[in-house]
């Protein structure tokens, strides 16, 4: 299959999008986020509450996804929700007490980083509900994960990030080394090697070896200087397709695209939520972003607490129950191969029947 420029791709190519509908090993929720609640009258008085990771309730991502959830049940249910964002790891505990002590008994907390306090707090407060995102390692019949097995997404990502590159040369880096990340970071370099072997190609992927399990990582979910410096040493590779996993890092990523020039062809992958429509002002970076469906996963898990139908078996996206997709491609949609749709087409109806075998050791 010949390789298209992007100046010779004209074509109507849309990406796969999810519903994102999350389901799982609990009943899947059946509205998307901001409808209206369950015509069933709660049973039981709850009062919502979420505590967020170092990167903060505006992050445009996780944090962000987890707590529009949150406030859409909140809303539904005719509560105010309580949010306390956490700006270090050692304000995981505190926040958690703090929480507690204002009489929360529906309790979110976002990302893997705060599995220990989570556990802690709940073992502690047996009488109250938890929710985590992104992880499942706590097991006790008072916590509830939300998980996604973001590698089969990442993998269509990976895919049409090397199907898109010019260079040939495609990077991805992560914030922490933590399970909800390099779960991105071993879909996309499947992808890409996958795009390799069905189109007799060499894209590199650039800052992460799915085999050692090792790669690149700025060590914070913050922007700033490590993580500008991180996305200038892949443009500097020669990387014309970046995808950033880590909160708010993107921002900093964009930044040096910005500093490389209009010219310079480099493009982002977002993670988590659509970035093309959550950070309007890079809208025109990103070629496509992997999404994860927290906010319709949140919003379920507090509406069925308030419902009493809380259950501590977990919600598994994936991209058969369209917990996970890949966004549009939005402002590069006539620049991309043409027949690039077909191809993540037939990608995605074989991850789901299982002839495509997108694997990670971080897979929930």
């Amino acid at each position: 299959m010949r390789k298209f420029t992007r100046s010779a791709a004209r074509g109507g190519a849309v990406a796969v999008a999810a519903a994102m509908l999350l389901a799982g090993c609990a009943a899947a929720p059946e509205a998307p986020a901001g409808s209206e609640p369950a015509a069933e009258a709660p049973t039981v008085d709850i009062q919502p509450c979420i505590v967020s990771d170092s990167g903060g309730f505006d992050d445009r991502s996780f944090n962000q996804l987890g707590a529009e959830g949150v406030r859409a049940a909140a809303e539904g249910l005719g509560v105010e929700p309580i949010e306390v964002e956490s700006q270090s790891e050692a304000d995981f505990a505190p926040n958690l007490s703090s929480v507690i002590d204002q009489g929360c008994n529906m309790v979110v907390t976002v990302g893997f980083l705060l599995a220990e306090a989570t556990a802690a707090a709940a073992e502690a407060n047996p009488d109250i509900q938890f929710a985590i995102i992104d992880d499942n390692s706590i097991d006790l019949p008072n916590v509830q994960p939300i998980v996604f097995d973001t590698a089969q997404a990442a993998f269509l990502a990976g895919y049409a990030a090397a199907s898109y590159s010019e260079t040939g040369i495609i990077a991805t880096w992560g914030g922490i080394q933590i399970p909800p990340v390099t779960i991105f970071m071993d879909g996309f370099h499947q992808g890409a090697m996958y795009y390799n072997e069905q189109n007799d190609a060499d894209v590199q992927v650039l800052g992460w070896d799915p085999e050692a399990q090792n790669g690149s990582f700025t060590g914070g979910f913050e922007a700033g200087v490590e993580a500008k410096a991180m996305a200038e040493t892949f443009i500097g590779q020669n990387a014309d397709v970046l995808m950033p996993v880590g909160g708010p890092i993107f921002l900093s990523a964009a930044e040096a695209i910005r500093d490389a020039g209009e010219d310079s062809g480099i493009t982002m992958v977002g993670v988590d939520a659509d970035l093309h429509e959550t950070s309007p002002d890079n809208a025109d970076l990103f070629l496509t972003s992997v999404l994860k469906g927290m906010a319709q996963g949140t919003q379920a898990v507090v509406e069925q607490a308030a419902a009493g139908e809380f259950s501590n078996e977990p919600y598994v996206g994936t991209l058969e129950n369209e917990g996970v997709g890949l966004a549009p491609f939005h402002d590069f949609e006539d620049d991309v191969d043409p027949e690039l749709q077909a191809q993540l087409d037939e990608i995605t109806a074989g991850i789901i029947a299982g002839d495509i075998v997108v694997d990670s050791p971080a897979s929930p």
